[in-house]
């Protein structure tokens, strides 16, 4: 019997922190899959079950898990899964917009680049490792900057793909911001590719999200002359 699914993205929620669509209708494109139990269990029963899973999978890879080194690594797996690598996956993370009235009438590009990413890759489990650049026009509000550090940190920490978390870190300034004016250009290496299969080191992957003023040439070239060419 398929699962059924709910969508996590910027809407608030009814129940634990979702907007729980029984019938799914309200799925986006870039919205991450969960099922819809996926928040019956706690952190800590969470934990409990991965650890069993990661020390089933060590057994079988044939490790000694008496052995002082590995006899705790599937419990220090599992809290990371849980409290910290994929702690983004749970609404209740999401941090909350700072916004302060755009007083001085400041009709600029804002930009803030260089923002240090680690993500993981959905298809491996493995880093996604990179830097993010976001530019916004006010349309009469400006965000304090840590929070949108923040905001590309909460959409990050789950299995991901690079081009939705491009898109989930644009949408959701878009209506925080309440403007479409947004920015968001990710520069990122992917482990799969680096530490497996091909294993070129060499390779980055490039996304980006433009919207309102920045699809026109002028704004757009603002935006990538400031992040691109200056360190």
């Amino acid at each position: 019997m398929k699962q059924k699914k709910i969508s996590l993205n910027m809407q608030d929620n009814k129940k634990k922190g979702l907007q729980v669509d029984k019938k799914n209708k309200s799925k986006s494109k870039y919205d991450t899959p969960l099922r819809i139990d996926a928040f019956e269990l706690s952190d800590d029963q969470k934990i409990e079950r991965i650890k069993k899973n990661v020390e089933e999978i060590m057994h079988t890879l044939g490790l000694d898990l008496s052995d002082d080194s590995l006899k705790d690594t599937p419990l220090r797996v599992a809290k990371m899964y849980v409290k910290e690598i994929f702690s983004g996956l749970h609404p209740e993370k999401k941090p909350k917009a700072t916004l302060f009235e755009n007083k001085y009438d400041y009709k600029g590009i804002v930009i803030e680049k260089n923002i240090t990413l680690y993500s993981t890759c959905e298809h491996h489990l493995i880093p996604i490792v990179g830097i993010v650049h976001v530019g916004y026009i006010s349309s009469g509000n400006v965000i304090g900057l840590s929070k949108i550090n923040r905001i590309v940190q909460y959409y990050a920490k789950r299995p991901q793909v690079q081009e939705r978390l491009t898109i989930q870190i644009a949408e959701e300034l878009k209506q925080i911001l309440k403007t479409q004016d947004v920015a968001v250009y990710v520069d990122a290496k992917h482990f799969c590719v680096l530490a497996r299969g091909v294993e070129d080191k060499n390779t980055t992957t490039i996304t980006a999200s433009y919207s309102g003023k920045f699809n026109t040439a002028e704004v757009k070239n603002e935006f990538l002359t400031s992040i691109i060419n200056k360190n």
